[in-house]
């Protein structure tokens, strides 16, 4: 699996598109081999192909993935920084940005996006990353007006994933004046319609409740994730705001005190949300 990483991030390293896509590919196909179950009887192969024609992998449920031998493999790697990939799809991702918009550099970006999402999801500490200043800015930058909707609409649905179940990393979110990103894209004349629907969504998202965050394993903190504070402070002096985020949790009614900073009948968003209570919330 190492020598499989290596090849993708020498990939991903480079400033050429092909080479680029490469890299995203390969990676895609180690994760789908790790998240997808495979046929292992010949019985289970014969009745898959006798319902559907072919015998297609299916996703594996949360439980068979933790035991299963090459997703602890990959999980175990990734608490380091040489073969963590969220930090390299991260770096990929400034490499990108820094090339400009145009059809096949916003391909690979979104492209990009879509793996980040991914390795966020499957392993969750690698969130912790974009408590530095520096990352969240760049998913801040990709939602700036001048931006493809496609880009947009992916950099909403990654913050998403970084924020969740992160209450220190939603403060940096805030202390980067990331509320007033999204909602002057929402206000925004020219940004299209899908991307206003997926901005009401993560507003939706921003107000539930917080779920108290029992601090950083010790695991974590060995892991090198985490930018050296000299390193980090420097490159995030210029940002968008001041100060590290905060540890604790916020209220809904906090939440919709500091966004209705920016926008107006947030409390009309409050109502629905409490009326509907998606994802099981509860509001008490």
């Amino acid at each position: 699996m190492e020598n499989l990483l290596s090849l993708s991030f020498d990939y991903l390293s480079s400033f050429d598109g092909i080479k680029i896509r490469k890299g995203l590919r390969q990676l895609e196909g180690l994760l789908a081999q790790i998240c997808l179950s495979r046929t292992t009887t010949p019985a289970e192969r014969r009745r898959s192909m006798a319902l559907d024609g072919a015998a297609k992998p299916g996703p594996k449920d949360l439980a068979s993935l933790s035991e299963d031998p090459a997703f602890r493999e990959f999980f175990k790697l990734q608490e380091g920084f040489e073969w963590n990939v969220a930090i390299r799809l991260i770096s990929c991702l400034e490499r990108l940005l820094g090339k400009g918009s145009n059809g096949q550099n916003d391909l690979l970006l979104v492209s990009t996006l879509d793996l980040l999402r991914g390795v966020l999801l499957i392993h969750p500490p690698s969130r912790s990353l974009f408590a530095r200043e520096i990352y969240m800015n760049l998913l801040l930058d990709l939602l700036d007006p001048s931006s493809c909707p496609a880009v947009q609409s992916s950099a909403i649905l990654t913050l998403v994933t970084a924020l969740l179940d992160q209450p220190s990393i939603t403060r940096c979110f805030e202390n980067l004046d990331g509320l007033l990103t999204v909602t002057s894209l929402f206000k925004n004349r020219g940004t299209s319609r899908e991307v206003k629907l997926k901005l009401v969504e993560f507003l939706y998202f921003y107000l539930m409740p917080e779920t108290p965050f029992a601090g950083r394993n010790k695991e974590d903190e060995r892991s090198g994730l985490q930018r050296s504070p000299s390193k980090a402070s420097k490159v995030g002096s210029g940002g968008r705001g001041k100060g590290e985020g905060e540890e604790g949790t916020r209220t809904t009614d906090e939440k919709q005190r500091l966004l209705g900073r920016y926008l107006n009948n947030v409390e009309d968003l409050v109502e629905d949300l409490k009326e509907t209570a998606p994802f099981g919330a509860s509001f008490g």
